[in-house]
């Protein structure tokens, strides 16, 4: 029988309340290029990789740009404002989750859509990198979420098997790549990450501090 060894996080929305900047920078985007998007198809591009949102767009609205410069161009926005931010929004409880599970011998990941750039210096920010045996990106993976590529390679880099692994997922598109992975997945109702259905994951939780160790055990 399976049994808890490691619990994946995604980051955006899940470690850092980072949603809201998000969309602020892609509306910015998406108003220079003259684009009309609505606030349920915006929503519909959390957790996608930025070169996933960009080949979506591109595709939809017969942009003249390259999804090369649109993704490049999205890059450093957000690189610039994670980089200058004087604070970042940490998402409550994450830091006494990841104290738990660290006691208990838990291995920890982060497997995000973000660039690793991006990540690393998010994690540096919020004084949480340390915590983590692991790191992978979107990147690093030839298909973004939902496609269950990043986990399988997480649970694969941590050599562990995916049905003794936990995601910690907030979107729509998160939640169908941790299931596609053959994983246990925990879905965080955030509310700043917009309307995401999460009805696929094993458990919905309104909040971090409801994941303790009985959830985490009734889970397998």
């Amino acid at each position: 029988m399976a049994e808890l060894k490691a619990v994946i996080f995604d980051m955006d929305g899940v470690i850092i309340d980072s949603e809201p900047i998000y969309f602020e920078i892609e509306r910015d985007l998406f108003d220079e290029l003259g684009l009309d998007i609505s606030q349920r198809e915006h929503e519909s591009f959390v957790g996608m990789t930025m070169e996933g949102l960009w080949e979506r767009v591109t595709a939809k609205y017969q942009l003249e740009e390259t999804i090369q410069d649109l993704t490049r161009l999205h890059k450093d926005s957000a690189f610039q404002y994670m980089s200058e931010a004087k604070e970042l929004p940490i998402v409550e409880y994450i830091k006494e989750l990841l104290e738990k599970l660290k006691s208990r011998k838990i291995k920890i990941a982060v497997a995000s859509s973000s660039p690793k750039n991006l990540i690393e210096i998010i994690l540096t920010k919020l004084n949480l990198h340390d915590f983590f045996d692991l790191i992978i990106s979107g990147e690093e993976v030839e298909k973004g979420k939902p496609a269950p590529d990043i986990f399988t390679e997480a649970s694969r880099r941590l050599n562990i098997n995916p049905n003794s692994c936990v995601v910690i997922e907030d979107s729509t598109n998160g939640v169908k790549a941790a299931k596609a992975a053959m994983m246990k997945c925990i879905g965080f109702q955030n509310i700043n990450s917009g309307n995401q259905d999460l009805s696929t994951a094993d458990i919905i939780v309104d909040s971090i501090g409801e994941i303790d160790a009985k959830l985490l055990k009734n889970l397998f």
